[in-house]
């Protein structure tokens, strides 16, 4: 597989990293505010000012807070609301994750945020990461929520390379289904020593065309 094909999905932050990632050669953006916090919903007026500017397309950050992803119902109204904007605006789609007090993806949550999203690309993110068994929810959404177009994941493990092993079992049951976005470390110098060990078409991360500032 070509690298010319491969997504390179930047996570940026500001109006300047998303003009200086296309400049580099990044072919679609996550557009999150607060990075020290892992990403968090960007402001109307930022999500505005990228969409005017530059011109490939944008997933956008759905996560009204930093720490874990088990939500109370007012977040979750939030997550509603942020998500019913994003429709209105033409971004490609967004990205999210909920957990429950078992620390498993929430599927019904999940399910009901998506169903809301479409026609949107839906993607869920790195909360996988953090569960029980990344497998097994994975293998779940793959069978239980349609709506979900991929997941953003790094096998559950602190980086992609040391999540490799699950990552391409991901890749291989997802298809086209469900597309497994590699993130945890990957940068514009390792992208293609883990697509060779991966398999994957989409990849992810703050460094993807290197650095950004």
């Amino acid at each position: 597989m070509k690298s010319g094909i491969l997504v390179r999905e930047a996570c940026v932050e500001s109006l300047s990293e998303s003009v200086l990632a296309e400049k580099c050669g990044a072919n679609r953006l996550e557009l999150c505010a607060d990075l020290a916090s892992d990403g968090l919903t960007p402001s109307k007026e930022l999500l505005k000012s990228v969409l005017e500017t530059v011109n490939i397309p944008i997933k956008v950050m759905i996560r009204p807070r930093g720490g874990d992803f088990n939500y109370s119902d007012a977040e979750l109204k939030q997550m509603e609301e942020e998500i019913a904007y994003c429709k209105t605006t033409g971004v490609l789609g967004v990205v999210f994750g909920i957990t429950t007090d078992e620390n498993e993806l929430d599927i019904a949550k999940i399910k009901h945020l998506a169903q809301l999203a479409k026609p949107m690309n839906v993607t869920v993110h790195k909360a996988i990461d953090s569960v029980n068994d990344t497998w097994s929810d994975f293998q779940r959404l793959y069978n239980e929520v349609p709506e979900v177009d991929a997941v953003l994941t790094s096998g559950g493990e602190p980086t992609a390379k040391d999540g490799a092993a699950l990552l391409r079992k991901m890749t291989e049951l997802g298809g086209e289904k469900l597309k497994v976005v590699v993130a945890g470390k990957v940068t514009n110098e390792n992208i293609e020593d883990l697509q060779k060990l991966i398999g994957s078409t989409e990849y992810h991360g703050k460094k993807i065309v290197g650095e950004l500032h």
